[in-house]
């Protein structure tokens, strides 16, 4: 059987590991596959250097449209990031036939519903396993081991750079900034890190899972997202002090009006084993009805986790690509013509657990107030921390840990505290999620 032929479109960190990775392999991933896979053209901005990188294995080309219009090309490899130009590439491969490998996560939570749609017309797979929680195969778990479980619930640490800041802040007792800059040092934070440290990142890649959990349409637009820029040591050591560890989690759950769709720094239990994962890994949870709680762990990202994420799935596409297109695996786990309308739910009607820290006068009466204004909000406590107060000052920090609540109410209880003369700082609000 002759080979299967690909197009690579980048050759950057992803892209080389998977040219790496298939050359190394070929014997073991031929194997598998019941035929040979072979890279025959490769599409980059630097074609001398990527000439230097391949040697005499492949074509060299400056031109991406070269890669996807060349009728001997069956797999179109994209590696390349971004939105506008990817977004067209993969539109033209699909057009022409071709089935499309993808590391991109960006493109396919903005624009996965055009090119879903798109390939179901062309009779074409569009594979993305690389493009969420790089060696971690998550999106072959959720589209296909768990296919028996209604999903009730996910949250993942899918942000490598970030848990890598968290865990220094909370190692070294060290601020936001500090650790960043020690991220940045040490290669595992860009020099615009923004969509990591700003949660966007985690945002697009849960997304996907969202979709795939529930059986929605990708709506990225629709998530709440929200970073780390704005976390202090003090609020790592005080939750360490209560038993919980911050990590920014994105978590998708079905609840009884909705879905919910939100990505934020979260207090989870220490004891928890998500809780645990430290530095550049990443941690997916998934929660089924009859497997119940089930963990992936690995490399989030890097040229061979995130390689070996994008060669099982050119190996998938060439075991399949002979099948009968409406006995595939779909793109989103679900028959399309099977997706639901379920709405994502506002974060105001998201329903969580609360911790709050506020600087407050140390005098008698602060503390009775503050109870009022949650009761009266139907705001329960599960645990309060009032800190001594420094020689002199007379001033404290307080610590609320609240039961369960509609974020609305918080934001209610929240403007009114800090309406009190008594309180002296704006009100730190932190979620938290048990995740038993």
């Amino acid at each position: 059987m002759k080979p299967i032929k690909l197009g690579l479109l980048g050759l950057g960190t992803v892209g080389y590991g998977a040219f790496q990775v298939l050359a190394r392999n070929q014997e073991e991933i031929q194997r598998r596959a019941g035929r040979g896979i072979e890279i025959t053209k490769v599409a980059v901005r630097n074609v001398e250097r990527a000439k230097g990188l391949v040697g005499h294995a492949a074509v060299v080309t400056g031109d991406p449209f070269e890669v996807v219009n060349d009728p001997a090309i069956d797999v179109v490899v994209e590696t390349i990031g971004g939105y506008d130009l990817t977004k067209e590439l993969v539109l033209k491969a699909i057009e022409n036939g071709k089935h499309v490998v993808t590391a991109n996560k960006a493109l396919l939570a903005v624009y996965g519903n055009e090119i879903f749609a798109a390939a179901r017309k062309a009779n074409v797979m569009v594979a993305f396993e690389a493009a969420v929680a790089g060696g971690i195969p998550i999106i072959k778990a959720l589209r296909e081991g768990l296919t028996a479980n209604r999903i009730q619930w996910i949250a993942g640490i899918i942000n490598g750079t970030t848990n890598f800041i968290l865990s220094e802040m909370r190692d070294k007792g060290i601020d936001f900034d500090v650790a960043l800059a020690d991220a940045q040092r040490l290669g595992y934070a860009e020099a615009d890190p923004t969509f990591d440290i700003e949660g966007v990142d985690a945002a697009h890649k849960l997304t996907l899972m969202s979709a795939i959990a529930f059986g929605v349409p990708v709506q990225f637009d629709r998530a709440y997202v929200e970073g780390i820029t704005k976390l202090s040591a003090l609020d790592i050591k005080y939750a360490e002090e209560l038993g919980y560890r911050i990590k920014l989690l994105g978590i998708t759950r079905r609840a009884e009006n909705g879905i919910e769709l939100r990505v934020h720094p979260t207090l989870i239990p220490a004891k928890r084993l998500i809780a645990n994962v430290e530095g550049a890994m990443n941690a997916v949870l998934v929660q089924g009805d009859a497997v119940g709680a089930t963990l992936y762990y690995g490399k989030g990202a890097g040229a061979e986790p995130t390689a070996s994420a994008v060669v099982a799935d050119i190996v998938d596409v060439t075991r399949l690509q002979t099948a009968d297109p409406e006995h595939r695996v779909p793109h989103l786990a679900f028959q399309h013509d099977s997706l639901s309308d379920t709405p994502v739910l506002p974060i105001d009607e998201v329903t969580t657990s609360y911790y709050l820290r506020l600087r407050v006068v140390d005098r008698a009466g602060v503390m009775a107030e503050l109870t009022r204004i949650l009761a009266d909000l139907d705001i329960s406590i599960d645990a309060l921390l009032q800190k001594e107060s420094r020689e002199g000052e007379h001033q404290t920090d307080i610590i609320i840990l609240t039961h369960q609540t509609l974020e609305k109410h918080i934001n209610a209880a929240i403007a009114k505290i800090e309406a009190m003369d008594t309180v002296l700082s704006n009100v730190t609000r932190i979620r938290m999620e048990a995740l038993s």
